[in-house]
């Protein structure tokens, strides 16, 4: 049975919830629904990528791990973004989908005025997806931009679908804890 895709207001996001439809932890109901969607924060940790003498990343390289280091920000100090400077970060929340909607995620636009991007291509949740969402962070800006874990940092609208998928999100990221480096070499065997 076919039906009208829409975007999700605040009072079924609300409904979605109380019903254990869509699962967000931890989540407060009454501060983090917005018109449109919910607000998710910032966690404390960080990947940072390493400056070092590879010409290249080669995506044909079997196994290829990029030189990161995962990084914890201590309660209370805040994570500086510098200029040009392209970071993981994560999501404070753990998001659960069912199999008919999938969701966008959206950067604040106090946020953007700062220069600061808040995923450079990956902005959509797949049905059935599970875990805390990794964000692809830039600061296009001029300046440094010190960001506060547990600050609010996006948004997540929700869609509902044409019909149920008929397979829900089993990908590669599932169930990530930490910001994770791409894994797109895994699709080269």
């Amino acid at each position: 049975m076919s039906r009208d895709s829409m975007i999700l207001s605040d009072r079924d996001i609300k409904e979605n919830i109380k019903s254990g439809k869509i699962k967000i932890e931890p989540f407060d109901i009454e501060t983090q629904v917005s018109p449109i969607g919910v607000d998710l924060r910032l966690s404390r940790s960080f990947r940072i990528f390493k400056v070092n003498t590879r010409s290249h990343i080669d995506l044909s390289v079997k196994n290829f791990e990029p030189d990161t280091d995962l990084i914890f920000v201590p309660e209370g100090n805040s994570f500086i973004v510098h200029p040009g400077e392209f970071v993981l970060g994560m999501t404070v929340e753990k998001v659960e989908l069912p199999n008919d909607l999938m969701a966008h995620i959206d950067g604040r636009s106090s946020l953007g005025r700062l220069g600061i991007i808040v995923h450079s291509t990956s902005g959509h949740v797949d049905p059935g997806y599970k875990g805390n969402l990794t964000l692809e962070i830039s600061n296009i800006g001029k300046l440094p931009v010190g960001l506060i874990p547990g600050m609010r940092f996006c948004s997540l609208i929700f869609q509902m679908l044409s019909s149920e998928a008929e397979k829900s999100y089993q990908g590669k990221y599932i169930g990530t804890e930490t910001p994770g480096t791409s894994k797109i070499n895994e699709e080269f065997k």
